[in-house]
């Protein structure tokens, strides 16, 4: 059996990306992702891999696009600000069906905000993660094993469908020890028969581009993009239910939030209120139908994020009208307690019992 290892969030994530066959990372530093770049900085030198530390964070995603063009696994993180400098090269990306894997321990913002947790950045990852119609698969662990868990998945699925993926974490995640346990996957890479890595005269030059001057091959090109997506929203979206089987009021949360939710459910269980929580894991694809489903027997929802209301648009949108969805968020960087919660959730049902 393996053994368990404590570490921190930032440098699990790094180590389980260099057992997943990574050895190509480029970054810059910014509170509170440092650590993942300083522990590659530190790796992958000894392992025969390439560490980088870019002039700028908008350099670090170009060199993730010239790596990722030559059918290697290659990575970055960054945090909030540094994220949204990635944005353009995180197009070019998704534009060149190039995968990757990208990671962001948000910040609380806007603007240069505070480097305490927050959740604040949904929007970016799975609305805008860049100009122009894209996705990318984002991925939302709550545990550090989660996160190291999630790293194998999100390398093999950047693959799978040939864009790129990202594991939405946040200061308290990367910051925070548990034992991890790393998985003992062999690594297998997928055939790249469409990277640009020397034809040796074998077959033709291969071009990777995201630019498309013919507005019919731009079109034709985005919706076949876009009928890949279906088959991910069909076939990849994950959550986690706790205790939803006869709750009349469902918690919705993810990532770190999700932890503090689970506290307060348990406690509302003992108060004699019906509660139960349903976790996105991920959150693009969203796991629409399985929020819709959990509306059909519940009387309310509630939405906690470290946020000022981001994925309860998407909570709402999923339960269309069936059930009122309340919203409960803290930002800036403010943890919201178990017993903030709790009372929540007390005030929807009219109350402790």
């Amino acid at each position: 059996m393996a053994e368990k290892v404590l570490m921190k969030g930032n440098e699990a994530l790094a180590e389980a990306a260099i057992r997943c066959g990574c050895k190509r990372f480029f970054g810059y530093p910014i509170t509170p992702q440092t650590e993942v770049a300083a522990y590659m900085a530190k790796r992958l030198p000894k392992i025969g891999g390439t560490y980088m530390q870019a002039e700028s964070e908008i350099s670090a995603i170009n060199m993730v696009y010239g790596a990722a063009s030559a059918g290697v696994r290659a990575m970055t993180s960054s945090s909030s600000p540094g994220i949204s400098l990635k944005t353009e090269g995180i197009s070019y990306l998704i534009g060149s069906d190039l995968p990757c894997l990208i990671i962001n321990v948000m910040r609380g913002g806007p603007g240069l905000g505070g480097i305490q947790p927050s959740q604040s950045d949904y929007w970016q990852a799975t609305k805008a993660p860049g100009h122009g119609d894209g996705h990318i698969l984002v991925f939302a662990p709550s545990t550090i094993q989660e996160m190291v868990d999630l790293v194998f998945d999100a390398f093999d699925l950047a693959e799978t469908y040939r864009m790129p993926a990202m594991i939405l974490a946040d200061g308290m995640l990367g910051q925070m020890m548990e034992p991890v346990v790393f998985p003992e996957k062999e690594v297998v890479e997928h055939e790249k028969p469409w990277a640009a890595n020397g034809h040796q005269g074998k077959r033709e030059h291969n071009i990777i581009n995201s630019l498309y001057l013919k507005p019919d091959e731009l079109e034709r090109t985005n919706r076949e993009r876009f009928a890949r997506y279906e088959i991910i929203k069909e076939k990849e979206a994950r959550v986690e239910e706790y205790l939803t089987e006869d709750a009349d009021i469902i918690v919705v949360a993810y990532g770190a939030t999700s932890r503090i939710v689970r506290a307060a459910v348990k406690a509302a269980r003992e108060q004699g209120i019906k509660a139960g929580m349903v976790r996105p894991i991920t959150v693009w694809p969203f796991p629409a139908k399985a929020v819709a489903k959990a509306a059909e027997t519940a009387s309310r929802m509630l939405c906690v994020e470290m946020s000022l209301g981001q994925m309860v648009e998407d909570v709402r949108l999923a339960v269309n009208g069936k059930v009122p969805v309340e919203f409960y968020g803290r930002t800036g960087g403010i943890i919201p307690t178990p017993a903030e919660v709790l009372e929540q959730i007390k005030k929807i049902a009219g109350g402790a019992k």
